[in-house]
């Protein structure tokens, strides 16, 4: 199996640490993975990705961050066929918004309209909560049902 490609969307840099230290995890599982800003990933090479997660905060009022915008915008206007694509995804957001973690919610309906299976539940980090988000996540990525192969 391909490594497992990790893409994160970020303002502040927090999903950033996240994807990166969702890959360390992995990689202590000895599943290979490559972290990739959304801003820098290449539409063309998702569908050829077997297992993407997917690490997303969410902006303003419930925007995509401006890391993660050039991604949605290609993915929308390639429609890829993604049926051969499983994906996990994590959200950043703050419960204090009506829109708390809409940028991961829009990322995951784009993925699943496309055709991407989705591996397990959504993740979600609360800012309020004061929780740090890698030890959210890190607790979450357990529930993942990650291949073996991977």
């Amino acid at each position: 199996m391909n490594p497992v490609t990790i893409l994160f969307g970020t303002e502040s840099g927090n999903s950033e640490m996240v994807a990166d230290d969702l890959c360390s995890a992995l990689e202590r599982s000895g599943i290979k993975g490559e972290v990739f800003g959304m801003e820098d990933y290449h539409i063309d090479d998702l569908p050829n990705q077997e297992l993407i997660f997917i690490v997303t905060s969410t902006y303003g009022e419930g925007d995509l961050p401006e890391t993660t915008e050039p991604f949605f915008a290609a993915l929308t206007a390639a429609k890829p066929d993604l049926s051969s694509t499983k994906f996990a995804a994590f959200g950043l957001g703050d419960s204090s918004y009506e829109t708390y973690n809409q940028g991961i919610g829009t990322l995951s309906a784009a993925l699943t309209e496309y055709g991407a299976t989705q591996l397990g539940s959504t993740g979600y980090h609360d800012a309020s909560s004061g929780l740090d988000p890698s030890a959210v996540a890190l607790d979450w990525l357990e529930s993942i049902p990650v291949p073996t192969d991977a």
